[in-house]
């Protein structure tokens, strides 16, 4: 079963209603091309013009959605009308038939029409002239490319303005797209580094509170009680300076704040310090000769170890020390720091090593974020990571690339963020 064809649009049945009634119009005001004694008119009277014009109306119906055939039939009827009195309607709805060829069919179409009506006023002019040889017979040429070249060099025009109106509206969408990407990318981006620092923030302080008051709440010890009291206190008072300078970040994206510094690995000694305050045995090795440890400047003052490198190896460690707090067995903790050199550039390699995890389930529970957290660091180092039981210890290892996070080198997520 043939497929029907689409309605037609509204403005071409408008076109075809117009062009039939102003040709009846003409029909019936005796208004005609050619005088019915010309010797072309093979069929005069103002009948004969009704055919063409009826035909060439029902193909202004087809204008939009079979532009192709609409043409070739209007075409027919128009060399029919060429042999009656003629008729303006006729003449003027088939050079809309030609401009809507060009302009709503295909690419072929737009291309080829042009080119033939373009040969043909060319011929129109030439020939006759050459033939007959007076001025008279350019004005065929003239009139060749009135009703045909002229409406289709018009729709290839308006086309050509189309198509960059919609390429230019393509690619405004695709930027806007883009750009509605970039910044999601972003927003997720900064979502995840905040998620990073709250928990390797704050997380510790409350690992610490809640593990301390458990001791306090089980041991009936005044002594231990108040120890475990102004541990407590300690890190609730820590914890509490850290969430609000997060939150004053937060509502006004760090206004007239001073940037908080960074942690550095010459902050080392001080976590350490708190790990054991909380009751680790904690056992600090740095083997890089920069002074790390000893208070006298790191790799931020000597340029030696960039800033994201530093940050990234503290939170490591200290998010490392925090698990040790809440899982492992009691026994020694190590906190190893090397720079070592790889086959490409140097590495910064921090390794956490604490007992398996306690018989007694962990003093405080975990959700898993914080080894997602040191993966994060890592990877956007273009580092290495690693966590799991190894020879009955608990072991984390990291290496940092030095050269991914110098200047022009990788990304450089967090470097002078707190």
């Amino acid at each position: 079963m043939a497929a029907a064809l689409p309605r037609p649009h509204r403005f071409d049945v408008y076109v075809a209603c117009g062009g039939l009634l102003g040709g009846l119009v003409l029909m019936a005001l005796g208004l005609a091309l050619r005088p019915a004694d010309e010797p072309l008119v093979l069929l005069p009277g103002a009948w004969a013009v009704l055919p063409p014009l009826v035909v060439m109306s029902g193909c202004e119906l087809l204008r939009r959605t079979a532009p192709r055939t609409a043409l070739l039939t209007g075409t027919a009827a128009l060399a029919l009308d060429t042999v009656t009195q003629g008729s303006v309607a006729t003449v003027l709805m088939f050079t809309d038939l030609v401009y809507a060829a060009v302009l709503y069919g295909p690419p072929a179409s737009a291309r080829r029409i042009p080119r033939i009506t373009g040969l043909l006023t060319v011929a129109g002019t030439v020939v006759p002239y050459a033939v007959w040889r007076v001025p008279e017979a350019l004005l065929i040429g003239v009139v060749i490319g009135a009703v045909a070249f002229g409406p289709a060099a018009t729709g290839l025009i308006v086309r050509d303005h189309r198509d960059a109106a919609i390429a230019a509206r393509l690619h405004a969408e695709q930027t806007t797209l883009l750009a509605e990407m970039d910044r999601r990318e972003a927003v997720v981006a900064e979502r995840a580094r905040m998620a990073r620092e709250l928990h390797d923030m704050v997380a510790n302080h409350l690992s610490a509170i809640a593990i301390h008051s458990t001791a306090a709440l089980s041991i009936d010890d005044p002594r231990t009680s108040h120890e475990a009291l102004g541990v407590i206190r300690e890190n609730s008072v820590d914890g509490l300076a850290e969430m609000r300078r997060l939150i004053g970040i937060l509502r006004d994206g760090g206004g007239d704040r001073e940037p908080a510094a960074a942690p550095t690995l010459d902050g080392l000694d001080a976590l350490v310090d708190g790990a054991r305050a909380n009751g680790l045995d904690v056992t600090l090795d740095i083997d890089i000769d920069t002074g790390f440890g000893t208070g006298t400047g790191t790799g931020t003052g000597t340029g030696r170890i960039p800033a994201p490198v530093e940050l990234a190896a503290y939170r490591i460690v200290q998010e490392s020390l925090t698990n040790a707090l809440k899982h492992a067995r009691p026994g020694p903790v190590t906190v190893a720091l090397a720079l070592t050199r790889h086959d490409g550039p140097r590495v910064l390699d921090v390794e956490i090593s604490s007992p398996c995890g306690r018989e007694d389930g962990p003093r405080a529970p975990g959700s898993g974020a914080g080894l997602v957290g040191m993966r994060e660091r890592a990877t956007l180092l273009g580092g290495t990571f690693t966590a799991g039981p190894h020879g009955g210890r608990w072991t984390v290892h990291a290496s940092l690339p030095l050269a991914e996070a110098e200047p022009g080198h990788g990304k450089d997520p967090e470097g002078d963020r707190p």
